[in-house]
């Protein structure tokens, strides 16, 4: 049920900086476009469409403490802001609450739920999860692909992995890396290890070259309705 004063689906711009990202959450929200109509989805440039709600995929970006989600609230067409990550540190999540953000969403929610919660976002509500209520969250080797797509996904990289990756891809050290996923250290060079096991790498510098040629850097497009539909 949509809210009482919206007859209509509720509608949803999608911001990352990865195409396969974005196009993967649109996916898993086109069974309930008769709740929620993803009108844009943004990879690096910013969207002109007005919305009711900003959908920010975390994946390769800054936390909600940095400044991006800072520009996201600010912008009155991006509508209210929600973020959707694999990172639920309680730490994020209250300065999430602190700065106005309307939604704080697990990647362990289905489609379903997702939809759901994005409708109650529209509703007045604020949203805040850091699990599926229904479903345990999902563990290192068990991110389950009907949550979206990544990079490296094709390659057996678990979305924190290509992440990771897509970091050093990016040029990030290991502490800059730890700083920007809100992880430790430890966490960083354990999926380091993991995913050069999987890329078939043994160096950083191999590792840059892997990423580059598997789609591990930004992209810089902006899809609409149609060209989502069209997916």
């Amino acid at each position: 049920m949509l809210p009482s004063d919206m007859q209509r689906p509720v509608r949803v711009a999608l911001r990352n900086d990865y195409e396969l990202v974005v196009v993967g959450l649109a996916a898993l929200l086109q069974p309930h476009a008769d709740r929620v109509e993803v009108i844009e989805a943004m990879a690096t440039v910013d969207g002109d469409a007005s919305v009711d709600i900003t959908l920010y995929d975390t994946f390769s970006q800054t936390q909600v403490d940095g400044s991006d989600v800072d520009e996201l609230l600010a912008d009155p067409a991006c509508g209210k802001a929600v973020i959707y990550t694999w990172n639920t540190d309680p730490r994020l999540i209250d300065i999430a609450v602190q700065k106005g953000v309307h939604g704080y969403l697990p990647k362990s929610l289905s489609g379903k739920l997702l939809a759901d919660a994005l409708v109650d976002v529209a509703r007045g509500q604020v949203v805040v999860m850091t699990n599926n209520p229904r479903v345990p969250l999902a563990s290192e080797q068990d991110e389950m692909e009907q949550y979206g797509s990544w990079p490296g996904q094709a390659y057996g990289l678990t979305a924190r992995e290509a992440e990771v990756i897509a970091l050093i891809t990016q040029g990030l050290r290991n502490q800059e890396i730890a700083d920007q996923a809100a992880i430790s250290i430890n966490s960083v060079k354990t999926h380091i290890r993991a995913a050069y096991r999987k890329m078939g790498v043994s160096s950083r510098s191999q590792a840059v070259l892997w990423g580059v040629e598997h789609g591990m850097l930004p992209d810089a497009v902006r899809l609409s309705k149609p060209a989502l539909q069209r997916r």
